[in-house]
């Protein structure tokens, strides 16, 4: 999933090079794929704000964050573990440790289940039931349901799979309410509609490297026009269902304004690729990638700040 430059494919692990200290805490960092967990993370404090309607303990906030993030750590491990052979095939992921040999495969396994293992403990302890019992959902599903079954075996994988990286909003949500209401399955709908048009345009970019590793991608299994399409009513989809908080939450100006631009900037990115596609032309896909990326920060800083600024938000008149 990351995008970092790659290093060229050796021939051999590099075992010659002693890895220093450094060296090795950057291998595992980057087993945990940080750029991942860094966007997880994006959304956790907004939905932990957006619930508490203003600003939530400050040492629940911090322990959620380190337990989302052991999480998503652990699933990105397990991740680059279970894809391994993949990855030595493409050319975006010839970088990663355990392509390059700098940490053995028994070593990420190991380091995977006890990262997986010290979230859900960590949880349990400073959170409650139902926080817990989603972020081992989380784990579960990116690893087992995504990983294992669909991201090898069907084009929809990302479709499906993406409802993983949903499930830090509802963990935040539960962590401030110990339950999940309608503005909680909202910000979740959401993400799981952003994130088509999120990796869709990843995969027309590198679409000779997923066809390499034998991955069905959309961008692989299907022309760039269609694709280009399908990533058009997936940012519509996402920019509709954003404007669904507005009544529902109820939403202030704050956030109603910056939706309504960030997702017609949204909007204008995709069909721009797709006017480049049904003209033979690729275009720029990793624009729509970094935008739709710049368009998830910003909706949710929007309710996070929305929660904060009663004074400017109370002339807007659902509230």
């Amino acid at each position: 999933m990351s995008t970092q430059a790659c290093t060229p494919e050796t021939s051999a692990p590099r075992a010659a090079v002693k890895p220093t200290l450094m060296s090795t805490v950057k291998a595992y960092v980057a087993l945990t794929k940080p750029r991942v967990m860094e966007l997880l993370l994006v959304v956790t404090v907004p939905a932990m704000i957006l619930a508490a309607r203003g600003l939530p303990d400050l040492w629940l906030v911090i322990a959620t964050l380190i337990g989302g993030g052991a999480s998503a750590g652990s699933a990105g491990a397990f991740n680059c573990y279970i894809d391994r052979d993949m990855d030595r095939k493409m050319n975006r992921t010839k970088g990663r440790p355990l392509v390059t040999g700098e940490i053995s495969d028994r070593n990420a396994l190991i380091f995977a289940w006890v990262l997986g293992i010290f979230s859900v403990v960590w949880m349990a302890i400073f959170t409650n039931w139902l926080a817990t019992l989603l972020t081992a959902l989380a784990n579960f599903f990116y690893v087992v349901i995504y990983t294992l079954i669909l991201k090898r075996h069907s084009e929809q994988n990302i479709i499906w799979g993406g409802i993983a990286g949903c499930f830090p909003v509802l963990i935040g949500w539960a962590a401030v309410t110990e339950t999940l209401s309608a503005e909680a399955w909202i910000f979740f709908l959401v993400i799981f509609l952003w994130t088509p048009p999120h990796y869709w345009p990843l995969s027309i970019k590198y679409r000779e490297d997923y066809a390499a590793a034998s991955v069905p991608m959309l961008g692989v299994v299907r022309a760039r026009s269609t694709v280009s399409l399908q990533i058009i009513l997936y940012t519509w989809a996402t920019v509709a269902s954003s404007l669904l908080l507005i009544p529902v939450a109820p939403m202030g100006w704050t956030y109603t304004v910056i939706a309504f631009i960030s997702g017609a900037y949204f909007i204008y990115e995709a069909h721009k690729l797709y006017g480049k596609a049904i003209r033979g032309s690729e275009g720029k896909p990793m624009r729509v990638f970094h935008g739709s990326i710049a368009y998830l920060t910003v909706i949710s800083l929007a309710m996070a700040l929305d929660p904060l600024l009663p004074a400017w938000n109370q002339f807007l008149p659902v509230n």
